[in-house]
């Protein structure tokens, strides 16, 4: 792999009910550091792609989220770990060609990143991140954290497959470091 995206909240952070609104309630998942931390020693960079219509709809500033961004790179610091760049789709239209199912934050990541679909893996907890990675025609992997478990159980679409799944991002990582890279 050339390029790993990650959503965020799920993935990175636990989820909350209505999105992730500070700071204070910004907290990394167990082993995530750690599975970006195995991407960062291998060399292979890492975007965050991730909605946060929490914005689009009022409930909270761009410079709120840029504070729980920053918090997230010093969390991911602290463990000698870090991300590339942050994608980030603001708006609560479900149209917007960025707002994830759509791909338009993939499509602006393998542009930045100068990589073609093949060589790049989505890791998500949601249907729409997969269908987002679909889209783009990228590698789908599926954590069972945040969203993931209750996708698992009521059975991934067909039109998804094939979609690795994995119990965490750090498990993910693991199995793409002993294989893919």
């Amino acid at each position: 792999m050339k390029l790993v995206l990650l959503d965020r909240d799920g993935v990175i952070n636990r989820d909350c009910l209505r999105s992730v609104k500070s700071k204070e309630e910004f907290c990394l998942l167990p082993r995530a550091a750690a599975a970006i931390k195995l991407l960062n020693e291998a060399s292979v960079p890492i975007a965050v792609v991730t909605n946060q219509a929490c914005v689009g709809r009022g409930d909270l500033s761009e410079e709120g989220l840029e504070e729980i961004h920053a918090y997230m790179k010093d969390l991911l610091k602290e463990e000698g770990a870090f991300v590339d760049h942050i994608f980030v789709c603001t708006s609560a239209d479900p149209a917007h060609p960025c707002r994830k199912p759509n791909p338009g934050l993939l499509l602006e990541a393998l542009k930045m990143f100068n990589v073609t679909y093949s060589d790049v893996v989505i890791i998500g907890d949601d249907l729409r991140d997969l269908e987002a990675g679909k889209a783009a025609e990228c590698h789908r992997i599926l954590v069972q954290t945040g969203k993931g478990s209750d996708i698992v159980a009521k059975g991934l679409p067909e039109r998804l497959l094939p979609v690795g799944i994995f119990e965490d991002l750090f498990e993910a990582v693991t199995h793409l470091t002993q294989v893919s890279l």
